[in-house]
C-alpha cells in the first residue's frame, strides 16, 4: 500500500479495531489511570515493530512453505490470551485498591502475538518502497496515538464504573480476551 492516505486509513482502522492489545490498554486505563498506563505504550510499540520485522523477514516465508506452523502459532496465541484472561478474571475478583492489573510484559507479548501484526507486515506496510522509513515513522506514531486513545477510553469506562465496581472492568476485559482467543483458535482450523 504505497498511497500515504490509504496507508494511514488502513493503519488507523486496523489499530482502532478492538483486539487483545487494545483490551489490555483500556483495562489499564480503567484500573490505574492514564499516567500509570502510559508505560504500556512502549510495550505495544516494541511488540508491533518486532513482530512486523520478524514476520516480514522470517515467519512470512515459513508460513507460506509450512501452513501447519501458522496454525500451531495461532493455537499458541489463543492459549496465551486465555491465560491472560484468567489472570485478569482473578485480578478483578480481588481488586480493592489501584494496582496494576496489566503489566508491560503482558502488553509486549500480547502485541507480539497479535494477528494484526501479520496484516501490517504482509499487506499494509510497503516493505519495498524507497521511502519505507517514513511509512514506519507514520506507523509508529499511529501505534502510540491510537494506543493512547484506548487508554483514554478505558479511563472513561473506569470513571463511569467508579471505584465500587472497579473489579468488573478486568472481568469484562477477560471475557473479551476469551472471545478473541476463541476466534483465533477457530481460525487455526479453518
Amino acid at each position: 500500500m504505497t498511497d500515504p492516505l490509504l496507508f494511514m486509513l488502513a493503519v488507523l482502522t486496523l489499530l482502532g479495531t478492538p483486539g487483545p492489545t487494545n483490551t489490555l490498554l483500556a483495562t489499564s486505563g480503567a484500573v490505574v489511570g492514564i499516567r500509570k498506563s502510559l508505560v504500556l505504550l512502549a510495550g505495544e510499540l516494541s511488540g508491533y515493530l518486532v513482530a512486523v520485522a520478524a514476520i516480514r523477514i522470517v515467519l512470512g516465508p515459513i508460513f507460506a512453505a509450512y501452513p501447519l506452523i501458522g496454525s500451531a502459532l495461532k493455537i499458541a496465541v489463543a492459549i496465551y490470551l486465555g491465560w491472560i484472561a484468567v489472570k485478569l478474571w482473578r485480578r478483578g475478583a480481588r481488586l480493592t485498591a489501584p494496582a496494576s492489573a496489566v503489566t508491560l510484559p503482558n502488553v509486549l507479548v500480547t502485541t507480539l502475538l497479535n494477528p494484526k501484526a501479520l496484516i501490517f507486515a504482509l499487506s499494509i506496510i510497503p516493505m519495498e518502497h524507497p521511502q519505507l522509513i517514513w511509512f514506519f515513522v507514520a506507523y509508529a506514531i499511529s501505534v502510540v496515538c491510537v494506543g493512547f486513545c484506548w487508554i483514554l477510553i478505558g479511563r472513561a469506562i473506569g470513571a463511569t464504573a467508579g471505584e465500587r465496581h472497579a473489579g468488573v472492568v478486568p472481568r469484562i476485559a477477560s471475557l473479551a480476551l476469551v472471545g478473541f482467543a476463541g476466534l483465533i483458535f477457530a481460525s487455526a482450523f479453518g
